[in-house]
């Protein structure tokens, strides 16, 4: 059966989604079935056949931010998901029901304490500037990976304005946000020297950086490997600012994609986003300059076991939740 745009009446009957109503670890979030939210003016709802985990989303549900940009409960955790539109809200003309989309639920908004626009659930509404189509073939593994994470590694490199002329360190190259960096630094011709633990060595050469350990010794290896014309920090804290400093070469330029009092100190930007990166980096990603490493998919009852195995850092690629 077609579905047919809709206002005020959902077709799609109750809808699971994860939820929370105190900061907290995952210990606090919840299972709740309700109707299917209807979009409003400007709106799409997205039914979700795949939704991406990321560091953010942990971070958000511990009121990391909730000092910047407190928001109401109850909240539901998730940026990023893929799936297809089941109904549209009133003032909607460039989407249609039955379209596969990508959605970056908070894109071009303020850091939130994570309680609007939340895509841990099976059915999500937002404003049409937060989705771009998901191209044919695309799977929805690698459609669910790309807000958020890969994203924030093409807007730093868009940043930097990373050319062929460039020696990059990305610090935390083997995660979702650096190894995103670095595959995209990489097709645009730059020197890639990416920090990692010893385990993510041979998947950093097989993107085509250069891998090094971190820990003792570090700065050294790097100031023989420089100099560096250009540093991304996709990971934060005081050792990623101390190795930018230490290696960076006069006239340099540093982005981090984790701001904190270390970087504000050193002077090094958090990362700006443009309007089109998620546009651009689905385009990447379609031509084969792009891909994500898949480390787990958990049912989406299950998304608190999903934060736990994000919260260790120890998760090898991208963590996905099934709706």
């Amino acid at each position: 059966m077609t579905l047919t745009p809709t206002s005020g009446f959902s077709l799609s009957g109750m809808s699971t989604r994860i939820t929370y109503s105190e900061y907290g670890t995952p210990d606090v979030l919840r299972v709740e079935d309700s109707a299917a939210p209807e979009p409003g003016a400007g709106q799409v709802r997205v039914r979700t056949e795949m939704i991406g985990v990321n560091p953010i989303d942990w971070k958000l549900l511990a009121g990391a931010f909730a000092h910047v940009d407190p928001a109401p409960f109850p909240g539901t955790p998730g940026w990023a998901a893929t799936g297809t539109i089941e109904a549209v809200g009133d003032g909607v003309t460039e989407c249609t029901v039955g379209q596969p989309v990508i959605v970056d639920s908070r894109a071009r908004l303020p850091i939130t304490s994570g309680s609007r626009s939340g895509t841990f659930a099976e059915h999500v509404v937002t404003e049409t500037s937060r989705i771009a189509l998901r191209p044919a073939g695309m799977s929805l593994e690698l459609a669910a990976a790309l807000p958020s994470s890969a994203v924030a590694g093409y807007s730093m490199v868009q940043h930097l304005g990373i050319t062929g002329e460039d020696t990059l360190l990305v610090y935390g190259a083997a995660g979702s946000v650096g190894s995103a960096a670095a595959q995209i630094a990489i097709d645009r011709g730059a020197r890639v020297i990416g920090t990692a633990s010893p385990h993510n060595h041979e998947y950093l050469r097989s993107l085509g950086a250069a891998p090094l350990p971190y820990g003792g010794g570090l700065i050294d290896a790097l100031r023989s490997l420089g100099p560096f014309t250009a540093s991304a920090d996709a990971v934060g804290g005081r050792a990623s600012v101390a190795a930018t400093r230490a290696v960076l070469a006069p006239g340099g330029r540093a982005v981090t994609a984790w701001g904190d009092p270390h970087s504000q100190a050193a002077g090094i930007p958090w990362v700006h986003h443009p309007d089109d990166e998620l546009e651009q980096t689905i385009a990447l990603a379609s031509r084969g300059a792009l891909t994500v490493r898949i480390s787990e998919t958990f049912p989406l009852a299950h998304a608190a076991d999903a934060l736990r195995l994000s919260h260790t850092g120890h998760a090898r690629g991208k963590i996905l939740l099934a709706p």
